[in-house]
């Protein structure tokens, strides 16, 4: 079966952009190479089909509380699951929808976010894309946006990357500074991680 490795890892089992975890970075491997097995076009379309599934979650909070319901019994998870799917599109992939009936059948669906988020690392990695993301606690100013992108277009990474992509999210916690993520590499110059390194060293002296 085309998740039976995610299936089994599953069963043995920030302040930043990263809140995948280890397990669904398994989900996320497995569904990247099924679609990529398939053809470069199935990886596309179970791309847009995840990313419409993960604004869907964003927006309706009747489907953010669905996967995020550790309540649910297995039969209510099957139930549920077509709304995933229509979020998807009129004819979501095999692809797309097994892999939900894992998640579902393991009672991973509070993984939908870390395994999408994933596999679009895995796809910009694929496709040569730098998708870098700086989260501050309010939107940047344009000007200091525009400063981060030079800043960042001249790193080692972005030259070596045929395309550069970079958002800004928004996280209150972060309280002031910037988080940077982009690749495999964390920048923390948020307030919010100043203020924890003080308070560990205030806990320590005590």
């Amino acid at each position: 079966m085309l998740f039976a490795s995610a299936r089994s890892a599953a069963l043995s089992a920030g302040l930043g952009r990263r809140a995948a975890s280890s397990i669904a970075l398994k989900y996320s491997n497995a569904v990247f190479s099924a679609a990529l097995n398939k053809s470069p076009q199935v990886l596309t379309k179970v791309q847009s089909e995840l990313n419409a599934i993960q604004s869907a979650v964003k927006s309706t909070p009747e489907l953010s509380a669905f996967i995020h319901n550790p309540s649910l019994s297995s039969r209510d998870r099957a139930a549920g699951l077509p709304a995933l799917y229509a979020a998807a599109g009129k004819e979501p992939s095999e692809i797309t929808k097994n892999l939900f009936v894992v998640l579902s059948e393991n009672g991973r669906l509070v993984e939908t976010e870390g395994v999408i988020e994933g596999f679009n690392e895995l796809v910009a990695g694929y496709k040569g894309e730098l998708n870098v993301t700086i989260t501050s606690a309010a939107p940047l100013p344009r000007d200091i946006q525009s400063r981060l992108e030079t800043l960042l277009k001249q790193s080692q990474a972005a030259q070596q990357a045929k395309s550069l992509k970079i958002t800004n999210k928004v996280n209150p916690a972060v309280l002031g500074g910037v988080v940077v993520d982009f690749g495999d590499k964390t920048i923390d110059l948020s307030v919010a991680s100043r203020v924890n390194k003080l308070n560990n060293l205030l806990s320590q002296s005590v």
